[in-house]
């Protein structure tokens, strides 16, 4: 059966953000402008500090996969104010701002979304957000790289309540685009939220190792870069259907 759709995470799959031994200043970075939208002094060291280790207690997911919103979190941290609609919206682009900051697109990323394209094979972003941010800010920062008009749905968790590795995200993706989970593949960097999440919702995966891991799981498809996916899909397409094959631009 051909490959009709492929659905894609975004963080170190399309678009790479920070790593993780830049988290702690990225926080920083992330509250201080939260502190700043709010219009507060600047905080002592120890208060400083103090807000700090209160936003890495807060930096976990919950066991059962629900999404805990941005805002939630933001108002725990900044309990002695009271924002109303829109400065809690505020609160949360300040909050994101330095995330986007570290934003860097590959650049096979659009290439390899118009070749699908080209094809006729449908694509998707599915993906988590940090902390529980919205989806309406996460679709902005797409729009600014031309990723929202490149793919055919955007899903991220927030739009269902649930993160990956449970199987909402993908389910919603897949019924946007009304495609069964067997012509379907997603491709992401994450052995857990990726892999293992793309296999409980019935898809195959394919694990995007362009950096390296100490594990990869047992009999899953492993790819070097986002044109070595689009080759392996273009394989398999052209094993079910003989014809003429488009060149990556």
């Amino acid at each position: 059966m051909p490959i009709r759709a492929v659905l894609f995470d975004l963080g170190n799959t399309l678009v790479s953000y920070y790593q993780p031994a830049q988290f702690m200043p990225l926080l920083r970075r992330s509250l201080d402008a939260c502190l700043l939208t709010l219009g507060h002094s600047p905080l002592s060291h120890d208060a400083r500090t103090a807000l700090l280790h209160q936003a890495l207690e807060m930096n976990q997911e919950r066991a059962d996969l629900a999404v805990w919103p941005l805002e939630e979190r933001l108002r725990v941290l900044f309990s002695h104010y009271t924002p109303d609609a829109a400065m809690a919206e505020r609160l949360c682009c300040a909050f994101l701002g330095p995330i986007f900051a570290t934003a860097r697109v590959s650049r096979d990323t659009l290439p390899v979304l118009r070749a699908l394209k080209r094809r006729g094979v449908k694509t998707a972003i599915v993906s988590n957000t940090p902390w529980g941010s919205s989806g309406g800010a996460w679709r902005s920062e797409l729009a600014c790289y031309g990723l929202l008009d490149a793919v055919d749905a955007v899903v991220f968790c927030t739009d269902v309540g649930w993160r990956k590795p449970h199987p909402a995200p993908f389910r919603r993706a897949l019924e946007i685009l009304d495609v069964s989970t067997k012509e379907a593949v997603f491709v992401g960097d994450d052995p857990v939220w990726d892999v293992e999440g793309a296999k409980g919702a019935g898809l195959k995966p394919i694990l995007l190792a362009g950096r390296a891991h100490q594990l990869n799981p047992a009999q899953v498809t492993v790819a070097a870069s986002l044109p070595e996916v689009f080759a392996r899909i273009e394989h398999w397409n052209s094993t079910a259907n003989a014809g003429p094959q488009p060149a990556l631009a």
